[in-house]
């Protein structure tokens, strides 16, 4: 006869879940480039942190690095979050992509999601919204808006993300005053807010009565306040930062994406691809516009909305010319998703030459 002790009967007794991996919460990781803040990229992932917490309770746990560099410090920080258990990880700027390649190798477990990159793997996924949607609306309001036909664009860094929201801004700016000129400043960072005020400073100087910007912090706004002219914010809304001047912003929102990935992650289902969406997908936003726009641009600028959302209208349909003058798309043509990934030329309007 065999004798079961109390100690053997109750482990025999206890799911096969409390010893699985299944049972812990999923760990989830966030790396990013600028401070979480109070406005900006860097703070809409961590909104979008922030609700996966709420939505998931104890079924998750998150952790986030922020202000990395980008670069040998991005690997270490990533390197460091897979080592400690987690089982997925974000990592949110443009220049971590290949840290993200090289930890992803050695944790073939861990899955990795890298925001705005193209580089997979079959555990690295990319994704990035079609913010060039708002991007082109955002101009149409400035267009309209601007009364000595130049606005400002303070930019980042000389990658196709960045040329493609100038020229998606340039596009509606153009669509209102065919004569109107954009001008770059590029500050090399995607955080500084001392050169953003700087550069927003130089563009007003230079006759801009409209700034909007491709980088993270609310400085441009603020010295679009100060001199008395508009601005538009980026990212995120920044209208706290300039309740005369901002008129509205260009909005990442990864709620309902990061719940996505999270669940199918849970599930099992999760595959490497790019995901690139939009209005449709409920990826890209325009932040409240202010009440300075007249209520006949407010109804185009929605109805322009409710076009792309509707896939009736992309911004990027022609005629479009370079800045050079070379044909980029002939009247009714659409730029292919392919070519605006690797854009690299100013469209028509676009002041100065592009760096490289």
């Amino acid at each position: 006869m065999k004798i079961i002790t109390p100690l053997l009967l109750f482990i025999t007794l206890l799911p096969l879940a409390a010893f699985s991996k299944s049972a812990e919460p999923l760990d989830v990781g966030f790396v990013y480039v600028s401070p979480t803040g109070e406005a900006g990229w860097t703070h809409t992932h961590d909104i979008a942190r922030k609700h996966l917490e709420k939505v998931f309770g104890d079924k998750i746990k998150t952790r986030y690095v922020e202000s990395v560099k980008e670069g040998a410090d991005a690997e270490r920080v990533i390197m460091q979050m897979a080592k400690s258990g987690a089982d997925l990880i974000f990592t949110t700027s443009f220049g971590f992509m290949n840290p993200t390649l090289k930890v992803a190798k050695r944790f073939p477990k861990v899955t990795f999601m890298h925001a705005t990159g193209y580089k997979r793997a079959k555990n690295v996924g990319t994704y990035f919204d079609r913010i060039y949607e708002a991007r082109y609306l955002s101009g149409v309001i400035a267009g309209h808006m601007s009364k000595s036909g130049i606005t400002g664009y303070i930019a980042a860094f000389p990658i196709p993300e960045v040329i493609r929201g100038i020229n998606a801004y340039t596009l509606g700016f153009r669509s209102v005053n065919p004569k109107g000129k954009v001008k770059v400043v590029w500050v090399n960072s995607w955080f500084d807010p001392a050169k953003e005020r700087e550069a927003a400073d130089s563009l007003i100087r230079q006759g801009a009565d409209i700034i909007t910007q491709h980088t993270d912090s609310p400085g441009p706004v603020q010295g679009a306040e100060a001199a008395g002219v508009y601005a538009i914010g980026y990212h995120s809304d920044m209208s706290a930062y300039g309740k005369k001047a901002h008129l509205t912003a260009p909005v990442h929102y990864w709620n309902d994406f990061y719940e996505t990935t999270v669940k199918q992650v849970m599930d099992g289902t999760w595959k490497s691809k790019n995901t690139w969406e939009g209005f449709s997908a409920n990826m890209t936003q325009l932040a409240p516009l202010n009440p300075a726009i007249p209520a006949p641009v407010v109804e185009k600028v929605r109805a322009l909305e409710a076009k792309i959302k509707a896939k009736t209208f992309h911004p990027f349909t022609g005629p479009i010319k370079s800045s050079e003058g070379k044909v980029l798309a002939e009247e009714g043509s659409v730029i292919s998703d392919s070519d605006l990934l690797k854009m690299n030329v100013y469209v028509e309007g676009v002041e100065g030459e592009l760096p490289h």
